[in-house]
Parts: structure tokens; C-alpha cells; sequence
């Protein structure tokens, strides 16, 4: 936070160009930019106060309390983008985002905390509980996109929808993968606290619960107001700079909501802390995909949309190429800077990969319910 801080000077400058400037295209384009730079502190206050507010409940609560609003800047975001219709963008943010945990953020953990280190250690059997949870976890993302790959009837190319069966299928994995979530935390926080360490004593809170609660509340509210901003600049941003919407999604959406959770990460990778670092990565990633996933698709239905897990193919391959190496480098307990810059630089080739994709491939809508 000591340098995101800074950044809240966007906020007026977003509220500044959204009530008093022209709305033209290059204004357009501007504001988008100003509420992502806007959103990056107020997440990372999001996150801090509620840090603070769980010292304040106890280990236990507090941890659940951490589990269950690790990625609460995302989530508004992407429901906002749910209740907007871009579905497209916000299939690829769930991707995106477990795409840059893994490769971006573990990998300049990793660089950056080994870069003066021959090696560092962690605990292999810890982060092989978090490496298999996600290996399960994007299993279930999966598994509905590559039924309706390998069924072409069931997807209607040009309307953007897809089977009354598809749909089914994405609420119940999206119901599997909650009851699943809700396991974990049954596990880490009650079952087998031991091994994760929540058993630990409370540490001291540097701010009263009053000013954690208000903080928490003033900045959630904060980022839904330049979330809302940027979901309405989103369109005129990509069709005037000719981008993918699912560049958007998969690259800089994350970018901008994870951030605060992202430099934590690398804080403990440079004290050599790497279990803790692994877990934030991976945990972020599990929880995208067993908890922010499932409520998306719960919630769609609430905007009268229905936002299926069905992922492109590009989407999919990159899924799994990033499961299985992060997979392969936390199997031994120990890593070294080689291998957080093989990570970063596979996360390039994906970038790449999606900044050229064509816009209009991804052009056709969602609409508002499935295909009969």
C-alpha cells in the first residue's frame, strides 16, 4: 500500500472527467484508464482493513473473514460487468485472473525472492494441498466448456448462447464448486487447522475496529463507483483502440483488481517467506474459481443474464498450461529465480497471444437467456 496509495488521486481525476468532461472517445478512453488506476488503492484498502478487522475477530473468524473477501474488489467488478451484459469480458476475468496468480504473481514472487537467494525453501506438502485444490478446482471450470467443444450443436456460433442442457450443466458444477469451497474452508478453518497454521494466536490489530469497518465500508463503496464507471467505458475504450474485450478481461481486469493482493505477495517472497507467498497465489487462484465463479453464475440469473462457465479454447490450453507448471514447481519445496522467470515469460506468450486476437471474433453478444 505505500505506493498504491498514492494513486487515490485518480479518483477525483475519474468523478472529474465522468461529470464535467465531454463524453468523446479519447475522454472515454482517459476515464477508463483513470477508474482502473482509481481502483488499485481503494482494493488495496479493501484488503488492509479487512486484515485488520479479522486480528479484531480472532484467528478462526478472521480467517473466514479473509477466505471469503480476498477478491471482493473482483467480484464487484465483475458483477457490474454481469449486470451490463459483458459476459464475454467477465468469462475471461475468471480465467485471467487465475492465469495471472499463478504466472504473473507467483512467478515475480519468485524472481524477486530469489534473485539474491541460491534457493528458498517452503513447505512442499502445504503447497501440494493448494497445488491439487486448484488442479480440481479449474477441473470443474473445465469440464462444461469441453462438453460443448466437443458437442458443436449444443453452441450457437453467431448468437453467443448456448443449449438449455449447457446451461444446466454450469448451474450444477457452478453448485458443485460452492459446496466444494464451503468444504475447503470446513477444512483449513475447523478439521485441519494444524496444517495451515490458523490455530495461531491473534496478532495485534494496528487499527480500531471502527475506523477498519469504515474503511472497509468507504472504499467497497468507492470501487463499486469506478467499477461502475469503467464497465461503461469498456466498449467505447476497446472498439476505439480495436482490443479484444477478451484481452480486457484476461489481461488488464486482473491486473487492476488484484494488484494490492499481488505486491503482498511478493512482500513475503522478498522475506523469504514462501509458503505464505504460495498461498496467496494459489488460494487467490482457488478461490476464483470455487467461490467467484459459482456466485457469478448464481447471480447473472438475478440481472436477467445467463453467464455460463464456457470457456474459449484459447482459455481452456492456457488453464491448463498454467495449472500444470505451477504444479510441477511446487512439487519439490523448493525454488529458485530460473523458474519465476519462466513463469513470467509463459504469461507473456499469453498476453501476446490474446492482445492480437481479433476483436471480432469475440463480437457476437450474450444474450439474456438460453437458446430453446
Amino acid at each position: 500500500m505505500s505506493v498504491l496509495k498514492y494513486f487515490v488521486i485518480f479518483i477525483p481525476i475519474s468523478l472529474g472527467l465522468h461529470f464535467l468532461a465531454p463524453h468523446t472517445t479519447t475522454v472515454q478512453i482517459l476515464l477508463f484508464l483513470s477508474a482502473c488506476l482509481a481502483i488499485l488503492p481503494l482494493a488495496g484498502y479493501m484488503g488492509h482493513s479487512t486484515g485488520e478487522l479479522s486480528k479484531h475477530l480472532g484467528p478462526t473468524i478472521g480467517a473466514l473473514l479473509n477466505a471469503t473477501f480476498g477478491n471482493a474488489a473482483e467480484l464487484i467488478l465483475a458483477v457490474l460487468a454481469v449486470r451490463a451484459g459483458l459476459l464475454d469480458m467477465v468469462q475471461a476475468s475468471l480465467a485471467g485472473s487465475i492465469i495471472g496468480n499463478l504466472l504473473l504473481v507467483l512467478g515475480i514472487a519468485i524472481l524477486s525472492g530469489g534473485w539474491k537467494r541460491k534457493t528458498q525453501k517452503f513447505n512442499a506438502t502445504l503447497a501440494g494441498t493448494h497445488a491439487s485444490s486448484l488442479l480440481l478446482a479449474v477441473g470443474g471450470l473445465m469440464l462444461p466448456a469441453i462438453f460443448v467443444h466437443t458437442h458443436p450443436g449444443l453452441s450457437h456460433e453467431h448468437a453467443g448462447t448456448h443449449s438449455p442442457a449447457v446451461w444446466s450443466l454450469s448451474i450444477g458444477v457452478a453448485a458443485v464448486l460452492m459446496t466444494m469451497y464451503l468444504a475447503g474452508l470446513l477444512f483449513t478453518l475447523k478439521t485441519h487447522v494444524a496444517v495451515f497454521g490458523c490455530q495461531d494466536e491473534a496478532e495485534t490489530p494496528h487499527w480500531t475496529k471502527r475506523r477498519a469497518m469504515t474503511t472497509l465500508g468507504v472504499s467497497t463503496a468507492f470501487v463499486a463507483w469506478m467499477a461502475e464507471i469503467l464497465v461503461h467505458t469498456v466498449e467505447p475504450m476497446t472498439e476505439a483502440l480495436h482490443l479484444s474485450p477478451i484481452f480486457v478481461g484476461i489481461i488488464i481486469i486482473p491486473l487492476i483488481s488484484n494488484a494490492a493482493e499481488n505486491s503482498s505477495a511478493v512482500t513475503m517472497a522478498l522475506q523469504d517467506k514462501m509458503d505464505v507467498a504460495l498461498g496467496i497465489a494459489l488460494g487467490a487462484s482457488t478461490q476464483i474459481a470455487l467461490f467467484v465463479a459459482p456466485v457469478l453464475v448464481f447471480v447473472s440469473v438475478l440481472f436477467g443474464q445467463h453467464l455460463s462457465l464456457i470457456f474459449t479454447q484459447v482459455e481452456l490450453v492456457t488453464l491448463v498450461f498454467a495449472v500444470a507448471i505451477v504444479s510441477f514447481v511446487a512439487h519439490d519445496g523448493e525454488t529458485h529465480w530460473l523458474e519465476g522467470a519462466q513463469l513470467i515469460a509463459l504469461y507473456v506468450v499469453i498476453a501476446l497471444a490474446f492482445f492480437f486476437m481479433p476483436p471480432v471474433l469475440n463480437a457476437p453478444p450474450h444474450v439474456g437467456a438460453p437458446a430453446h
